[in-house]
């Protein structure tokens, strides 16, 4: 029994005439009752009481007539369902990004993902910077957008985007502009800021917009997530060193205050991942 055969019951089953249904499946009258007898055969059950003039189901070929439309049709959704994740139109990826860039470069690129693949199942996640490779090497993600440099052979990385750091301050204070920023008035400043990483070229950065002031900054907090700053900011508890795109998260109450400090974004991914769904997302997202 093979499910052409079944096919070839179930078409029979619904014009319950041998020649229509022959001509429907593209197979000779004779070769369509060979079909059916063989399925008989095989399962020990008569199907079809038939005469010169006409066909009808029996009783066990009505119940199996209705048992096998909804397994038929179960089939043909897994059968497709394998052809579209073989394609790499369907299944899952996990996507790691900072929360820097979750209203910003995000949705843009979420947009095309899912426009081009409707189908494909995406997950977001935000991974703390010591457990980013270690995620991608156990495939725990599968795509990290970082802002800090890969220096290791079993991962990629292209650099997708361009961002900048700010301070960030609450509306009613003093800083305006960049003039505003000198030792002195920094140094009279508390700090909220990201947690240290060390080997972080991100964390670098912000060192070194320190050390341009000669500042040694008074950080008597720090947080994880940009979110939580800003609204500790907002609440006056301090100000903040934190990437520009944050000002699309649209908080109001505060204001960005723009440095001439680059900070790249990159898209990291396995060395040796073959996996059609993460090929045809990175040929999206690095548009190759």
């Amino acid at each position: 029994m093979n499910i052409q055969q079944i096919k070839y019951f179930l078409i029979l089953a619904q014009e319950l005439h041998f020649w229509k249904t022959a001509e429907r499946t593209h197979i000779t009258q004779s070769a369509l009752s060979r079909q059916i007898q063989a399925l008989e055969r095989e399962l020990g059950v008569q199907l079809f009481e038939r005469d010169k003039r006409n066909v009808k189901l029996t009783s066990a070929g009505q119940f199996l007539k209705e048992k096998w439309e909804v397994q038929i049709n179960e089939l043909e959704f897994f059968h497709e369902h394998a052809r579209q994740i073989q394609l790499g139109e369907s299944g899952t990826i996990i996507i790691a990004h900072p929360d820097s860039i979750s209203a910003s470069l995000m949705p843009d690129m979420l947009s095309s993902i899912a426009s081009a693949y409707p189908k494909l199942n995406i997950e977001l996640v935000q991974v703390r910077y010591e457990d980013q490779q270690e995620f991608l090497r156990n495939y725990k993600v599968d795509l990290v957008i970082t802002r800090d440099i890969n220096k290791t052979d079993d991962i990629s990385s292209e650099q997708i985007a361009t961002d900048y750091l700010s301070i960030v301050v609450p509306d009613s204070h003093p800083f305006q502009s960049v003039e505003d920023l000198t030792k002195e008035t920094l140094d009279s400043q508390k700090f909220i800021l990201p947690i240290k990483d060390e080997g972080s070229s991100y964390s670098d950065l912000i060192q070194q917009l320190f050390r341009a002031y000669n500042v040694v900054p008074n950080a008597y907090l720090h947080s994880e997530f940009g979110s939580a700053i800003i609204s500790l900011v907002k609440k006056g508890l301090g100000i903040a060193v934190l990437p520009t795109s944050y000002m699309w998260h649209e908080t109001p109450g505060i204001r960005f205050i723009a440095l001439p400090y680059q900070t790249d974004l990159f898209l990291n991914w396995r060395v040796n991942d073959h996996h059609p769904v993460l090929n045809n997302v990175l040929k999206l997202i690095l548009k190759r």
